[in-house]
C-alpha cells in the first residue's frame, strides 16, 4: 500500500512538474543594431561607386542592420523570431530574405538548452535549409560590474565567441588596408578588404532576477536571462520583458528546409559568394544592387 502511495505521488510529482514548466513563459522585444561605418568608409573614393548608389547601398545596409527581434522562453527552450516587415520598394523578397538572413534576421531560430541543441531555418539563393547543430558552449568570464537594463540589475560576463563564416555582420576592416597606397585603383573586389575573423569578445549582461539560461540569437549559458549583449560591432539590446503571459506561445523546433550541419551551412555560403564574385557579381559597380 506504501509502495502505490510513494509511486502514485512520484507520477504526480511529475505531472506538476511537468505543467509548472510549460506554465512558466517569457516574453522578450530585443532591437538589434549592427555598425556600418566600416563598409560606408570603404566606399569612399571607389571609382564605380557613384554618390546617387553610396546613398542607395547606405539606405539598404541601414534597414538591414537595425532590427527589432522577438524572444518566447520557457525553462528549457525558446524561439528568436525577427519582426515582419515589408520588402522595400524594388527589392526582391527572395534576395530580402537572403540578405536578412546573412545579416542576422530571417527565420525562427530555436534553442533547447536542455538538450543544448539549436535549430534555424534559413532562405539562401532561393533554397531552404534548416540548419541544426550543438549550441555553441561560451566559457563565460564573470566580471564582476553590473548596471541596470529595462529596470533590472544585470551583471557583466566576457567571452570569446567563434565566428559562423555565414554571417555578413561579422565582416571587419582588413588591417593593413589604410596602408595601401590611396592613389591605387580601388575597383576591385569592395569585399576585399573585409575579412572574416575567426573570434570576437563578446560582452553580455545577464539578470538573476529572471532566472532562465536563456538570450538572444545563440546566447546562452549564464544564471539568468541575457537582456544585453554586443561583439564590437553588431548590440542586441532588451526593450521590454513580459512574465507569464496568458497567451502561451508555442516554443517548438522549426522543421522545414535540407537539413545541415552549421559548418555545411557555411560552406555552401562561402562557395556561392565565391562563385558571385568571380562573376563580377560583387564588384564595387554592383555592390548592393
Amino acid at each position: 500500500m506504501k509502495k502505490s502511495i510513494f509511486s502514485f505521488a512520484l507520477l504526480l510529482f511529475g505531472i506538476i512538474s511537468v505543467s509548472a514548466q510549460k506554465e512558466f513563459q517569457g516574453f522578450a522585444v530585443y532591437e538589434s543594431k549592427t555598425s556600418t561605418a566600416d563598409m560606408s568608409k570603404r566606399m569612399e573614393g571607389n571609382k564605380n561607386i557613384t554618390p546617387e548608389m553610396k546613398k542607395m547601398i547606405e539606405q539598404r545596409m541601414k534597414g538591414m542592420s537595425e532590427k527589432t527581434f522577438f524572444l518566447n522562453f520557457d525553462r528549457s527552450a525558446s524561439i528568436y523570431k525577427e519582426e515582419e516587415k515589408l520588402d522595400a520598394p524594388g527589392q526582391s523578397v527572395g534576395g530580402g530574405r537572403m540578405m536578412s538572413s546573412m545579416m542576422g534576421g530571417g527565420g525562427t531560430y530555436y534553442k533547447n538548452v536542455k538538450d543544448k541543441t539549436y535549430s534555424v531555418d534559413k532562405e539562401f539563393m532561393g533554397k531552404e535549409f534548416l540548419v541544426k547543430d550543438a549550441l555553441p558552449q561560451l566559457e563565460w568570464k564573470m566580471e564582476g560590474e553590473t548596471k541596470v537594463v529595462g529596470g533590472y540589475t544585470c551583471y557583466k560576463a566576457t567571452a570569446l565567441k567563434p565566428i559562423d563564416g555565414s554571417d555578413l555582420r561579422s565582416l571587419r576592416p582588413r588591417g593593413d588596408q589604410d596602408k595601401k597606397d590611396e592613389s591605387k585603383d580601388q575597383s576591385t573586389n569592395l569585399l576585399d578588404s573585409f575579412e572574416m575573423p575567426k573570434e570576437v569578445v563578446v560582452t553580455a549582461w545577464y539578470t538573476p532576477e529572471i532566472p532562465v539560461n536563456q538570450g538572444p540569437e545563440s546566447y546562452w549559458g549564464l544564471p539568468g536571462l541575457i537582456l544585453e549583449v554586443s561583439d564590437g560591432k553588431t548590440i542586441i539590446l532588451c526593450s521590454k520583458v513580459v512574465m507569464n503571459t496568458k497567451e502561451k506561445a508555442d516554443i517548438k523546433a522549426p522543421k522545414a528546409g535540407k537539413e545541415v550541419t552549421q559548418k555545411e551551412y557555411d560552406e555552401i555560403v562561402a562557395d556561392k559568394m565565391k562563385e558571385m564574385q568571380e562573376m563580377g557579381g560583387g564588384r564595387g559597380g554592383r555592390f548592393g544592387r
